[in-house]
């Protein structure tokens, strides 16, 4: 069994001041509704950087220290792996604008909860919360997708 594959990274960051998180308003059509600000790690760049990066082009803040706390991650029909590594931090500076991917601003967790959160999100929240869960996996089985939180 060979023990390399296609894989697609991306990221998403959770960035908290006090009991606040700042979400954005996705308005892809294959990915719409309340999310974390995030996208694609560029070939070579470091996953760190890559977080950073993203913060910064799609809410306007520089973001540091944010800490690696979960990953979701499945596997496509063609062999290939996607996985989005999860990230928070509580360490930004800079003036808070949106971008094309939408409309970013704070809101109370709990009011994050209740949303209409962009689809999966309820369970991306449990891996950026319950320090117990570290991955939200998927995987087929008989034609149909069962998610596993782990």
């Amino acid at each position: 069994m060979a023990r390399t594959e296609v894989v697609t990274i991306t990221n998403m960051c959770m960035i908290y001041d006090g009991s606040k998180v700042l979400v954005q308003e996705k308005i892809d059509d294959d990915y719409c509704g309340i999310t974390f600000p995030g996208g694609h790690v560029e070939k070579g760049e470091s996953f760190t950087d890559a977080v950073i990066r993203e913060v910064f082009e799609e809410t306007g803040l520089h973001i540091s220290s944010p800490v690696l706390c979960g990953i979701k991650d499945w596997s496509n029909d063609d062999g290939s792996r996607y996985m989005v590594l999860f990230y928070k931090t509580n360490k930004f500076e800079g003036q808070l604008s949106s971008s094309d991917e939408g409309e970013v601003h704070w809101i109370e967790l709990e009011e994050m909860k209740k949303a209409k959160l962009a689809g999966g999100m309820d369970k991306m929240l449990e891996v950026f919360l319950d320090e117990n869960i570290s991955e939200y996996f998927f995987y087929k089985e008989n034609g149909k997708w069962i998610e596993v939180l782990k």
